[in-house]
């Protein structure tokens, strides 16, 4: 039987949610954004009238408002945006158990089941969806309806705003191989360069190659794009309550004033490393891996990671591991704007990648030491707040772009 997808897209999410309660805005230029006094302030969300000017997701708000100089910035409302979006799959939800978020404004829908009581038409279904919520949230949707989740999700981009677009099994081919190779799911910058040196910029031309080629040039995702390509995504919509399994925990920080030296480099690195450490630790992970990105002034980007020797959940181990890669990449005196430490190759146990040295000298009765004060730290803060206590190697000025004493 084949399956009946919807990817649902709220249109401009956090714009429409801003708009609703100032319906005057409407029909002016309006950007949702961080703070317009800090360099992180970058743009979430613009409505129809500022994407006329070219405005886009993620630009500086300078880049925004030279294109638009009278653009109207509007500050985030974090909390009202997730209780718009549980509402919304609430709604979902009363069409099919299988409804899948991909963040906090777009779900896929498996309606393959439930479609004979709405209609017995995923058009049909993909409609009513769209006017309900229309009516009852004033916001909009646009809706992709396909075979499989890749498509589904192109043809909700494929027309917006407040639009259905149906890919079926007799028309993908002439709608979707001419679309840029970069509108397909998981087709980052890095896969479109690595296969523009082939020629190949479209979806069409990634379909019309041997499978041995995307493969050979980006490993197992370069076949998995190359299966997408030719509609031969089979992957599943989970329900709401299945968690996709974590595969990263990461943070990232973009700093008031650039970092410049090796010291506001490892206090960087160090706040990072204890942000990630908590996490792991709360949701009872070790990684068995680590990576570190810098991004320069003019937002050039490098990245390093390593395998560590034994898997771990402690700042000190990951700092370590994040400063000898840093060491690697960074070249002293060069600005540093923003910087991340990511965890990878999760676990729930803790594992060893390599062979032990029985003559090493062990520290185990240390390690559990740093185990316990890992513990204790997460307990004083979830009684206290994250703030009531920290590491005196993260003590400082770093935010501020200036050495600690």
């Amino acid at each position: 039987m084949e399956r009946v997808i919807l990817h649902c897209d709220l249109n401009s999410f956090y714009a429409s949610v801003e708009l609703l309660s100032r319906p005057e805005l409407r029909e002016f230029p309006v950007a949702v954004c961080g703070d317009p006094e800090s360099r992180r302030g970058i743009i979430l969300a613009k409505n129809e009238p500022a994407k006329a000017f070219g405005i886009k997701t993620a630009e500086t708000i300078w880049q925004a408002k030279r294109k638009c100089p009278d653009l109207i910035l509007l500050p985030p409302h974090h909390k009202l945006y997730r209780d718009f979006s549980r509402v919304i799959n609430d709604l979902y939800g009363q069409y099919t158990d299988l409804v899948e978020p991909f963040g906090i404004d777009e779900s896929w829908l498996d309606i393959t089941g439930s479609m004979h009581l709405f209609g017995g038409d995923g058009k049909v279904v993909a409609d009513a969806l769209r006017a309900r919520v229309k009516k009852e949230l004033g916001l909009t949707l646009s809706v992709g309806v396909s075979f499989n989740k890749v498509f589904a999700k192109l043809g909700s981009d494929y027309k917006k705003p407040d639009a259905t677009t149906v890919i079926s099994p007799d028309n993908w081919r002439p709608v979707v191989w001419p679309l840029p190779l970069g509108d397909m799911l998981f087709a980052g910058p890095a896969a479109q360069r690595a296969l523009g040196q082939y020629g190949v910029h479209t979806i069409g031309g990634l379909a019309a190659l041997e499978p041995s080629l995307p493969e050979h040039l980006l490993g197992k995702l370069g076949r998995q794009l190359w299966e997408y390509a030719n509609g031969l995504d089979c992957s599943p919509v989970r329900p709401q309550h299945e968690k996709e399994p974590v595969k990263s925990v990461g943070n990232s920080y973009t700093f008031p004033a650039d970092l410049t030296t090796r010291r506001q480099l490892r206090q960087g690195a160090s706040m990072l490393c204890d942000s990630v450490a908590g996490r792991l630790r709360a949701q009872g992970l070790y990684c068995g891996a680590v990576a570190v990105g810098l991004k320069d002034p003019a937002f050039r980007s490098i990245s390093r990671q390593k395998h560590l020797s034994h898997s771990t959940h402690l700042r000190g181990e990951l700092l370590e591991a994040a400063m000898e890669l840093i060491d690697k990449a960074w070249k002293p005196n060069t600005p540093v704007r923003l910087l991340s430490v990511t965890a990878l190759a999760l676990t729930d146990s803790l594992e060893t990648y390599e062979q032990t040295d029985l003559f090493a000298p062990q520290k185990p009765m240390e390690d559990v030491k740093k185990e316990k004060l890992g513990q204790a730290v997460d307990s004083i803060r979830k009684k206290y707040g994250g703030g009531a206590i920290t590491y005196g190697e993260t003590v400082g000025h770093v935010v501020h772009g200036e050495d600690a004493e």
